[in-house]
């Protein structure tokens, strides 16, 4: 398609392009990479609303469930570029995570009945909040397979705890938080025997339950408080998702739900399957909670524990009212609470309308106790016609709803019409639809949780991908489709494939609420944010070998890693040794993270900037056994080893001295301190250029120049080891050390050159 020239003009501007005296020849490359491409002005304008420069940064983050992988994805919007997978469930090497000693324990608190589960289904994330808004402080995540809700650390995006419910056995509808993140939501999928034992599925209704927790969460320690949290016990309808209410339904919670007939199917019995019986009623059953009233009794000392955490009976539910159930359209995913807290939406997938209710009407039916009967179970029923603001007519297979920065638009995705549906939910009318490619589950706008939702964007959670990618073999990638929202009509703007199936849910925030560190306070231990026993400051690594009475030992190494090298650079234990080592990073600048394998071991640690990570295990073979850094850290970085060397019981050392490769004379040490100095030479004119503009504006920069500072000082040391080594005439030893001392020298030089980059590409002020 040939655009007239001004249209290109406006296009390649929009992409970026300085067009200026060449513009002519820069139309017509564009309109030949076009036309090359087969790419329309629609094509080209989307890809302007998507493109991030080199450089550039994204305006939000979004956090996708991982599925199956048990993670959680990390990308951006606009670009749609993964930034990071957070480890949860499921160990991950390159972080470390279930590989060090830190995380194990981390992993280990999601155990469930003494059993390592080391996968879990994630499926719903949600930020912690401040009054209705995303505070950027944590994020939480459920784990389906076995319910379990994880707290992750927005400080350094790493997951600090995993609770396991005493009483459900999945969890689909969790994590979902209250306002002021007082509760994380996380409601039962497959009813189940709340006690750990056989039960008849025969004695189903009596005996099986579903139900709904609400996690208590300390903000100050920033971690879940199981002592202090509740359940309701609920029937043993098949509760899914949940909302909390805000604004004015603060204080009460929403969870709906499905197969609430109650039946249990079995091919094998020569009955019809689950799916046909649970989809006989026209309606199932929106749950509605009063958590604050809730909340009061458990303080009051007025409601029972029962497997170590507060249980609220449907029995005292009923009588203290705190448990209301409302119709909604049968086989529902989703239930999401206004901006403002006065309208619920909830729609069923095998409905083609989406329902509003009023907040309002269901108060006053609690309020009057109007009630149109009671469940089989004897909770209260509010009947539709009091409850209900209005329907409207989304399309074909409506699952989840999120809101518009404009007040009363919401979208809704349609799964089995596969297309997003914009519309009124105030007056009842749709605005706008696109197909989206294809069978979309969740979708997502910018915020769109919160009391304040930016709109701009929204990403449709797209369950199948089909024709739209290169294809892999049978199993394909799931699609999360961004389309641009911020007018009357909705644009489809980017395909993005994601390689971890199934990303259930996402949610997105401002990228500059969120505000992690870039380095830790050396010695952290990262999984509990405090000082880890066994930090080690340079010069004081050591081996400590201690032994009982019947010869067991123990062998603790306190060990360093910095560029480029691993300190003990050799550790020596005996045959059955029990052997932890503990490395801290001693580097201070961003980014500077080193690895840590070794041979047969099954280990990869992940060190950033201060962080301590350990890893124990038995030496229980004798051997020799290398050991490597694993990130690409210097130019050095191959020579970043060591060696583990297992003696076998008894073992007798040999005398000898170490064989070395080649002896080095005065001259060599001539010419390695001639290198020093004129390398020191460039560090000097470094330096002289950042102290003579104002670095220490700059946070990175004075990061920087900590860690070059640092580096000099240990290049002072190994000048010192030389000249101590020519005093004595040993100038093998003496060029080695003046090496070493170049090591070090090269590292700050590199630093220091990052330091002025970063200066003169931000605008940094000469001192006068």
């Amino acid at each position: 398609m040939k655009l007239p020239k001004q249209k290109l003009t406006a296009v390649a501007v929009g992409l970026g392009l300085a067009l200026g005296s060449a513009s002519s020849a820069w139309s017509a490359s564009l309109e030949e990479v076009m036309k090359e491409r087969g790419l329309t002005q629609k094509d080209i304008l989307a890809a302007a609303k998507t493109y991030t420069p080199t450089g550039g940064r994204d305006e939000y983050l979004m956090f996708s469930s991982g599925g199956q992988s048990g993670q959680v994805i990390v990308y951006g919007v606009p670009s749609m570029r993964i930034l990071k997978y957070i480890g949860v469930f499921t160990p991950e090497p390159w972080q470390g995570y279930g590989f060090d000693d830190e995380s194990k324990a981390v992993l280990d608190q999601g155990k469930v009945h003494g059993k390592d589960i080391i996968w879990g289904d994630t499926h719903h994330p949600a930020f912690s909040e401040t009054d209705g808004e995303y505070d950027g402080k944590f994020l939480f995540i459920n784990d389906k397979a076995n319910p379990r809700i994880a707290m992750i650390d927005l400080h350094d995006f790493e997951t600090k705890q995993i609770v396991v419910n005493p009483f459900f056995k999945s969890s689909h509808g969790g994590a979902f938080v209250t306002p002021n993140t007082e509760y994380v939501m996380e409601a039962a999928q497959y009813a189940a025997p709340f006690e750990d034992e056989f039960v008849p599925l025969e004695q189903f209704n009596d005996k099986y339950r579903g139900g709904v927790t609400y996690w208590r969460f300390d903000k100050k320690e920033g971690r879940i408080d199981p002592e202090n949290s509740f359940t309701f016990e609920l029937p043993p309808y098949s509760q899914d998702l949940s909302d909390a209410g805000k604004e004015v339904s603060y204080g009460w919670g929403f969870t709906n739900s499905f197969c609430s007939e109650r039946y249990v199917g079995g091919i094998e019995r020569g009955r019809p399957p689950f799916e046909a019986g649970c989809s006989q009623k026209d309606t199932d059953f929106l749950h509605i909670t009063n958590w604050k009233k809730a909340e009061e009794l458990v303080k009051a000392g007025k409601v029972k524990k029962s497997k170590g955490q507060y249980l609220i009976t449907m029995e005292q539910a009923i009588a203290e009212e705190l448990v209301f159930l409302v119709p909604e359209p049968k086989s529902p995913h989703g239930v999401d609470v206004n901006p403002k807290g006065n309208r619920i939406i909830v729609s069923g997938k095998l409905d083609s309308h989406a329902w509003v209710y009023s907040w309002e009407k269901i108060q006053d039916a609690i309020k009057n106790k109007k009630f149109e009967g009671k469940d089989p179970y004897g909770l209260p029923i509010i009947a539709l016609k009091d409850a209900l603001h209005t329907q409207v007519q989304v399309g074909l297979g409506p699952l989840h709803t999120q809101y518009d920065a404009k007040e009363c638009v919401a979208y809704t995705s349609i799964y089995v019409d596969s297309m997003v549906t914009k519309w009124d939910y105030c007056e009842g009318k749709v605005l706008d639809q696109i197909n989206i490619h294809y069978n979309v589950g969740h979708l997502v706008t910018m915020e769109g949780d919160s009391k304040s939702p930016d709109g701009k964007y929204l990403i449709a959670l797209n369950k199948l991908a089909i024709d739209r990618f290169n294809p892999v073999g049978p199993l394909h990638p799931q699609n999360h489709q961004l389309i641009d929202i911020s007018g009357d009509k909705m644009q489809l703007l980017y395909d993005m494939p994601l390689p971890l199936g199934e990303p259930h849910y996402v949610v997105g925030i401002k990228a500059d609420k969120l505000k992690p560190a870039v380095r830790y306070k050396s010695g952290t231990n990262t999984r509990t944010n405090k000082r880890s026993e066994w930090a080690t400051r340079a010069g004081r690594e050591k081996v400590e070998r201690n032994c009982d009475d019947q010869g067991n030992c123990q062998v603790h190494v306190y060990g360093t890693v910095i560029r480029s090298h691993i300190t003990p650079e050799i550790i020596e234990v005996e045959e059955g040794d029990k052997v932890s080592i503990h490395l801290t990073n001693l580097e201070r600048a961003q980014d500077e993270t080193h690895g840590f394998a070794m041979y047969t071991h099954n280990v990869n640690l992940s060190m950033e900037p201060g962080k301590v990570s350990s890893y124990s295990f038995t030496a229980d073979k004798a051997g020799v056994y290398p050991y490597y850094c694993t990130e690409f850290c210097s130019a050095l970085h191959l020579e970043m080893q060591g060696y583990l060397l297992v003696k076998p019981k008894g073992y007798k050392m040999e005398t000898g001295a170490m064989a070395e490769g080649q002896q080095y004379t005065q001259a060599d040490y001539d010419k390695q301190v001639k290198t020093n100095l004129d390398t020191q030479a460039v560090i000097d004119s470094v330096v002289k250029f950042i102290t003579s503009h104002n670095y220490k504006d700059f946070a990175p920069v004075v990061a920087l120049v900590e860690d070059a500072t640092e580096q000099l000082g240990f290049a002072a040391d190994m000048k010192k080891k030389a000249d101590e080594a020519v005093a004595k005439g040993d100038y093998h030893n003496a060029t080695l050390w003046a090496g070493q001392w170049w090591q070090y020298q090269v590292k700050a030089a590199d630093i220091g050159l990052r330091a002025k980059t970063y200066l003169e590409e931000n605008g940094a002020k000469k001192v006068q």
